[in-house]
């Protein structure tokens, strides 16, 4: 009797992943001493909303691996009391997970939109908290009641009041004042000097870029009159 030859399936070939052990904590030794690192730009949201799902998994740590590496050189050259190459390469990485949170939100909201009507979101409503101040808060469930949660309760309890809720806001406002006063201040000075070194820049854009500072008054200031007379 003849056996027919079956075909059995061939179980592909499989390795493991490249592993560089605790050196995948580092930057490439090249970069190493070097004064500044080339990188690309930080990823966008249009470009995030494209990808599926999965891409934005695998992104995300790969995001979070090259945040990581960046830490740790980061405090490598602060132990060794040299310059860190290109610190704005820590930015752009911090700036693409936030757009890439931002893009997961979004499809988490839709579904929920879709499928119950609600955004998903924790509930939240705007409070005073215990210095008075409005703040966001963000709703929880609890497997205690609120009054009968005494760790709440005496959470709760440690609110401002009174006299010293009255003082803590007088000086909170004249904190406030002191550093806006301060803003315009710096903010006139340095439009002066913009003044100064270019006479004929464009004063319409000067206004927008500085909305808070009299450019007419900044014009007749002796700081901003260089080698020129004022129009």
């Amino acid at each position: 009797m003849i056996k027919e030859n079956i075909l059995l399936p061939i179980r592909s070939i499989s390795i493991t992943a490249q592993r560089n052990d605790l050196m995948e904590f580092f930057d490439d030794k090249k970069n190493w001493g070097a004064q500044e690192v080339k990188t690309g730009r930080s990823w966008k949201l249009e470009e995030l909303r494209i990808k599926s799902n999965s891409d934005l998994h695998k992104l995300w740590y790969i995001l979070l691996k090259e945040k990581n590496m960046l830490l740790t050189m980061e405090h490598e050259s602060n132990e060794n009391m040299v310059l860190f190459p290109s610190p704005e390469r820590l930015d752009k990485v911090e700036e693409s997970m936030e757009n890439l949170e931002a893009v997961v939100r979004e499809r988490n909201k839709a579904y929920h939109l879709l499928e119950t009507g609600e955004n998903g979101e924790r509930p939240e409503k705007i409070t005073n908290n215990a210095f008075g101040l409005p703040h966001v808060y963000k709703e929880s469930e609890y497997a205690i009641p609120k009054h009968m949660n005494e760790e709440w309760l005496q959470k709760d309890s440690y609110r401002a009041s009174g006299k010293d809720l009255k003082e803590f806001f007088l000086k909170y406002k004249e904190k406030i004042f002191v550093e806006n006063k301060k803003s315009k201040r710096r903010n006139f000075n340095h439009v002066c000097g913009l003044l100064k070194r270019f006479p004929n820049m464009d004063m319409e854009a000067l206004k927008q870029q500085y909305p808070d500072v009299d450019i007419e008054k900044a014009k007749n200031c002796k700081r901003s009159r260089g080698h020129f007379v004022p129009t």
